[in-house]
C-alpha cells in the first residue's frame, strides 16, 4: 500500500525546538525572521498570504531576491538556490531541509477549519538545528503536552494596551481601524467614514497583496485617517494603528455566527499601539459594549488555555478512492486533538466521487494522488457551490485524457475571460478569485504545457484587476479633496479660501462649491453636510464678501429684485428667498435662501428689505385692487372690495349678492369707475385679468394654500379643462370652471348674456360670432351649453340648444337687485352713519 507522505516530519529533532508565546506587539515574529537570516538556510510559515509577502520583501532586502523563496497557494517565486523559503502554513514545502524552521500564529490550530494544518506543523515539522513556533500565551499547556522537549519563551507586550470604550463613528480618533466580520459591513462602515470624515482604506483578507498593499499605503501615507478592516488584521499585519473600534463581535465562521472569545478579541485590538506607543480599544456603532470580565482579561491578556487541537490524518492511503476517504476519517490520535469540520477539499473529494465517470477514472495510486490534487484546489470565492465542483471535475477530465496537461485552448479561453477590469467593486473581487484559481493551477508545472506562462498571465490579469479594483475602493471610499483639506489645516491654524469673480469658492486651491447670492451651492453636498472642519474654512473665508453682499442687498433699489413664476425672489440675479404661507393670501411670507453662511443681525435687515420690496411689487402688479380696498367707499361697497381681496381679485356674484343689493347707486358708480365689473355670476377686477397679474394671483394663491406652483394661462379666453387645476386656483386666477373649459371670467360673461339674448327668441344655433366670444369650438359649445342647462335638440336645420327653465319672474330679478338693505344689515347700518356724517 502507497501512502502520501508531507516530508520528513520528526526526523531529525535534535535540535532546538522553542515556543515564543505572548500576546500582540512582543515582537515574536521580528525575532523568528531574525533568527532565521542568522541561520544558512530557514523557512516560516505565515497565517495569510499578505504577511507571508511582507516578510518575503523583508528577507529580499536584507539577502537579497535570489536567496529568497516565496510560496503560497497561488504565487511562487523560487529562485535557482534559494536559502530561505517564506510561505503560507499550507504551502511549506516541507520536503526542504532547512537549518531554521518556525510556524507563525500556532494557536490557529484550535481553528476548526485550518487547524488540522497547523497542528500537524506542531507535531511534525522541524528544522535541523533549531524550530520555532510563534503564537499565545494560551497554547502553552497543550503544547507542552503535545511537543515533548519545547522551551518556552514568554514575550511581554512593548506597550499598554487599554480599554477607551464606546465611541460614536464621529468621534474616532485619527489612526483609528474599524474592525467587522462581512464584506458588506465593510462597505458600509467605509462609505460611512467617507460622508463623516473624508474616506478610509480597506483591509480585508481576500483582496490581493497589491491592492490590499495600495490600500495600506493610503493609511501610511496619511491621505486617509481611518481604516476598515476584517479580522485578517489580527494576524500579523503591521500596522500604524493608535485604536482598534469593533463594529460587532460576532462574525460567520463558516457554519454559524458566534461571538468572539475574549482571546480573539485580543488578537485584534493588540494591533492598536505600535512597538513602544499605546493602544486602545473599544466599540462603535451598534456593537455592545464588552463585558468587564473581557476588558479585564484583554487588557491584562489573561485568557482561558486552549483545551484541544483539530487534528486531521495526514499519512493518507492513495491506493483507492474509498482508501483515501477512510485514511481522512482516521480518528485522533491523543485526547486532546479533534476531528475537524469537513474542509474544503475533503467535501470536494466528496461531490467528485459522486460523478460515474470520475469515480471510474481514479483508480490506483497515481489517479487517485491526482485526484486528491485537484481536490486540494481552494475555493477562493468561498462559494462551494456546484460550479466550484464542475470546473474540478473538468480539470480532473482533462488532466486523465490525452497528454495529461489541461489543453492550452481551454485554458486560454477561461482565462482570457477574466481579463476585464469594467465592473464594481463586487464583480471585480469576483474576478480576482477566479484568477487565484489559475494561479493556484500555475504552481502544479506538470498540469499545464507552459507553466511559466500561465503564471506571468495570470499574475498580470492579477494585478491589472487588483489595480482596477484599489482605484474603485478608492474612488467609493476615498473623499480626497476633504482628506487633502483636513490634512492641511492639520498642519495649519487656518485654510486659506477665496472667492473668484465667477462665484466659483476655493478653499487651498480646491474647488469646493460656488456662491449663489449668498448661499454656497457645494461641488459635494453630502462632504459639505458632514465636514465641519470644511464648513468652518469656507464660513471664515466668506465672512467678508457675505457681510459686503448683505449691505449691498439692504441698499439697493427695487430694480436689482425680481419674483419668478416658482416663487423665488433673486436679487442680482441670484435667488436669495421663497415665498411662504402667511396670515394673508395677498401678504406672504418669505424664508432666506441663504444657509448658514448669513449672521443673524445681516439676515433680520435683509427680511426687512426683502419683504418691503415685495410688498410694493405686489401692490404695483394689483394695483387695480390696491386702489380699490383705498378708496373712500360706503361699508356695502367695502364689503365687496373685501371679498375681492379675499378672492384675489374675483368673486362669486352669489358670495357678495347681499352686499351688492345694499349698495347706494354712488357706490356703484365708484366701483365702476375703479375696474370691478359685476357679472350675473362672477364680480371681478377687469384689470387683473392679464397675463402678469393673473401670473401673480395664482403664485400668491399657491403660496397661500401650500401648493407647488402651478403654471397659469397666459391670459387666453378660454382652455381646455383637463381637470388638475384647483377649483381655488382656477377662480382665483380669474376663470370659471364650464364643462370641457376654463373660461376667462369676463368672456364667460359675454358669452353668458349673448347666449341668454338669443334663447329668449328661440332655439339657439353656435354660431361662429358666439364660438368667438368663448373661444371654442362646436364640440366644446355643445358641452359649454349643457353645463349652463342648455337642452340640445336635433332637427331639420341642424343642432341647436333651448334655455332653461326659468327659476323667477324678471319682475322678481329686477326687484332683487334694487332690494334696499335689510335694517338690521351691518351694511345698512354703516350706511347709516356715513349719511349722518357720524
Amino acid at each position: 500500500m502507497r501512502r502520501a507522505h508531507g516530508g520528513p516530519y520528526g526526523e531529525h529533532t535534535s535540535g532546538r525546538l522553542t515556543a515564543v508565546l505572548g500576546p500582540t506587539n512582543t515582537g515574536k515574529t521580528h525575532l523568528a525572521v531574525e533568527r532565521m537570516l542568522g541561520h544558512s538556510s530557514g523557512m516560516i510559515g505565515c497565517p495569510l498570504r499578505l504577511l507571508a509577502r511582507e516578510i518575503y520583501d523583508r528577507v529580499v532586502a536584507a539577502r537579497g531576491s535570489g536567496q529568497v523563496a516565496l510560496i503560497t497557494g497561488e504565487e511562487r517565486i523560487v529562485p535557482a538556490r534559494p536559502r530561505y523559503w517564506v510561505c503560507t502554513v499550507e504551502s511549506m514545502p516541507l520536503d526542504q531541509r532547512v537549518e531554521f524552521l518556525a510556524v507563525d500564529e500556532v494557536q490557529l490550530a484550535a481553528d476548526p477549519e485550518r487547524g488540522h494544518v497547523f497542528t500537524d506543523r506542531l507535531l511534525r515539522a522541524r528544522g535541523l538545528s533549531e524550530t520555532m513556533f510563534l503564537g499565545a500565551g494560551t497554547m502553552a499547556p497543550l503544547l507542552a503536552r503535545l511537543v515533548p522537549g519545547l522551551e518556552f519563551i514568554s514575550r511581554p507586550r512593548f506597550s499598554t494596551l487599554s480599554h477607551s470604550g464606546a465611541r460614536k463613528i464621529m468621534r474616532l480618533p485619527r489612526r483609528s481601524a474599524v474592525v467587522t466580520f462581512s464584506a458588506s459591513e465593510v462597505y458600509r462602515i467605509a462609505e460611512l467614514l467617507r460622508r463623516f470624515r473624508g474616506g478610509a482604506a480597506v483591509v480585508m483578507g481576500a483582496l490581493s497583496p497589491r491592492t490590499r498593499n495600495a490600500q495600506v499605503a493610503l493609511y501610511q501615507a496619511g491621505e486617509v485617517d481611518y481604516l476598515v478592516a476584517t479580522d485578517a488584521i489580527g494576524m500579523g499585519l503591521n500596522l500604524a494603528l493608535d485604536h482598534v473600534a469593533f463594529a460587532g463581535a460576532s462574525k460567520f465562521d463558516g457554519r454559524e455566527a458566534r461571538d468572539l472569545n475574549p482571546a480573539e478579541i485580543a488578537q485584534i485590538a493588540g494591533r492598536a499601539g505600535r512597538h513602544t506607543r499605546d493602544g486602545t480599544f473599544g466599540t462603535t456603532l451598534d456593537a455592545p459594549a464588552f463585558e468587564p470580565a473581557v476588558v479585564s482579561a484583554v487588557e491584562d491578556h489573561l485568557f482561558e488555555p486552549v483545551r484541544s487541537l483539530f487534528w486531521r490524518n495526514a499519512d493518507l492511503d492513495l491506493s483507492s478512492l474509498a482508501a483515501l476517504l477512510r485514511s481522512l476519517e482516521v480518528p485522533p490520535p491523543a485526547p486532546d486533538l479533534l476531528r475537524p469540520r469537513e474542509a474544503e477539499d475533503v467535501a470536494s473529494l466528496r461531490a467528485l466521487a459522486t460523478m460515474a465517470d470520475i469515480a471510474d477514472s481514479a483508480r490506483g495510486y497515481d489517479a487517485v494522488s491526482l485526484l486528491w490534487e485537484v481536490c486540494r484546489i481552494p475555493d477562493f470565492r468561498k462559494t462551494m457551490a456546484d460550479e466550484h465542483f464542475q470546473l474540478l471535475a473538468a480539470i480532473y477530465r482533462h488532466l486523465m485524457s490525452g497528454d495529461g496537461v489541461l489543453p492550452e485552448a481551454w485554458v486560454g479561453r477561461m482565462v482570457d475571460q477574466l481579463d476585464r477590469s469594467d465592473g464594481d467593486i463586487d464583480g471585480l473581487a469576483t474576478r480576482i478569485a477566479h484568477v487565484r484559481t489559475w494561479n493556484y493551477i500555475a504552481q502544479r508545472p506538470h498540469w499545464v504545457a507552459e507553466p511559466g506562462a500561465l503564471r506571468e498571465r495570470a499574475r498580470a490579469i492579477e494585478d491589472k484587476l487588483s489595480d482596477a479594483l484599489h482605484e474603485r475602493l478608492t474612488q467609493r471610499f476615498v473623499d480626497r479633496k476633504t482628506t487633502r483639506l483636513t490634512r492641511r489645516m492639520r498642519e495649519n491654524e487656518s485654510l486659506i479660501a477665496a472667492i473668484k469673480r465667477s462665484g466659483e469658492v476655493v478653499v487651498e486651491g480646491e474647488y469646493v462649491g460656488q456662491l449663489l447670492g449668498f448661499d454656497l451651492v457645494p461641488d459635494d453636498a453630502e462632504t459639505w453636510r458632514q465636514s465641519r472642519t470644511l464648513r468652518a474654512a469656507v464660513r471664515g473665508a466668506l465672512a467678508p464678501e457675505i457681510s459686503k453682499r448683505a449691505g449691498s442687498l439692504v441698499s439697493d433699489g427695487d430694480e436689482a429684485f425680481a419674483l419668478s413664476v416658482d416663487g423665488t425672489v433673486s436679487w442680482r440675479g441670484a435667488p436669495v428667498a421663497r415665498l411662504a404661507a402667511a396670515a394673508g393670501g395677498l401678504a406672504p411670507g418669505l424664508r432666506l435662501l441663504v444657509g448658514e453662511l448669513v449672521e443673524d443681525t445681516p439676515r433680520r435687515r435683509m427680511e426687512q428689505r426683502l419683504a418691503a420690496w415685495l410688498g410694493g411689487h405686489i401692490a404695483e402688479v394689483l394695483a387695480p385692487l390696491w386702489r380699490a380696498r383705498d378708496a373712500d367707499l360706503g361699508g356695502p361697497a367695502r364689503g365687496v372690495v373685501f371679498q375681492l381681496t379675499e378672492g384675489f381679485g374675483c368673486v362669486a356674484r352669489s358670495d357678495v349678492d347681499e352686499q351688492i343689493g345694499a349698495l347706494e347707486d354712488t357706490d356703484r358708480k365708484a366701483l365702476a369707475s375703479l375696474g370691478i365689473r359685476m357679472g350675473r355670476d362672477t364680480v371681478f377686477v377687469a384689470a387683473l385679468l392679464k397675463p402678469k397679474p393673473m401670473a401673480l394671483r395664482g403664485l400668491l394663491w399657491c403660496t397661500a394654500n401650500g401648493e407647488v406652483p402651478l403654471e397659469t394661462p397666459d391670459g387666453r379666453v378660454s382652455l381646455t379643462d383637463d381637470k388638475t387645476l384647483p377649483d381655488g386656483f382656477v377662480a382665483a386666477i380669474g376663470y370659471r370652471r364650464v364643462g370641457p373649459l376654463l373660461i376667462r371670467v369676463d368672456m364667460f360673461e359675454r358669452f353668458a348674456a349673448e347666449l341668454r339674448r338669443r334663447a329668449r327668441k328661440g332655439p339657439v344655433a353656435a354660431d361662429a360670432a358666439l364660438l368667438n366670444i368663448a373661444g371654442c369650438t362646436a364640440e366644446h359649445f355643445d358641452g359649454v351649453a349643457r353645463a349652463l342647462g342648455y337642452r340640445r335638440e336635433e332637427g331639420e336645420d341642424g343642432v341647436s340648444y333651448v334655455a332653461p327653465p326659468r327659476q323667477r319672474s324678471a319682475k322678481r330679478r329686477k326687484a332683487g337687485r334694487r332690494a334696499p338693505a335689510p335694517t338690521a344689515s351691518p351694511f345698512a347700518v354703516l350706511g347709516t352713519l356715513k349719511r349722518s356724517g357720524r
